[in-house]
């Protein structure tokens, strides 16, 4: 069957739905952007202090918190750490690239 075979109202349904998947990507586009800024500053903080750019303790416990959320809104706990995880790892990335950048007296291109 193909979407030319499906009825017009489930055409319609469909359309509404991945409307709203659309709506909701571009939310979560939006809301990684927003946490990534305050990453960067996290970044350029730990590097102002000489401080590691991972932090596993913290880590470890946002990764318990999100399993938790993830429990409470019917999601599979194992998915939300693992999406946690490469966050997490991007994040680690920039602090890396920040504090050697700062170690070196240049300041970190890009606001992720």
């Amino acid at each position: 069957m193909t979407t030319n075979d499906i009825d017009a109202s489930v055409r319609v349904e469909l359309d509404r739905l991945r409307q709203s998947i659309d709506n909701i990507d571009a939310a979560v586009v939006h809301m990684l952007a927003e946490r990534f800024k305050c990453t960067q500053q996290v970044g350029h903080l730990k590097a102002a202090h000489q401080l590691p750019p991972a932090d596993p303790a913290r880590e470890a416990r946002q990764i318990a918190r999100l399993r938790e959320l993830a429990e409470s809104a019917h999601l599979d706990p194992a998915f939300a750490e693992k999406l946690l995880n490469f966050i997490v790892a991007e994040v680690i990335r920039h602090h890396e690239r920040i504090a050697e950048e700062s170690a070196n007296g240049t300041e970190a291109a890009g606001g992720r």
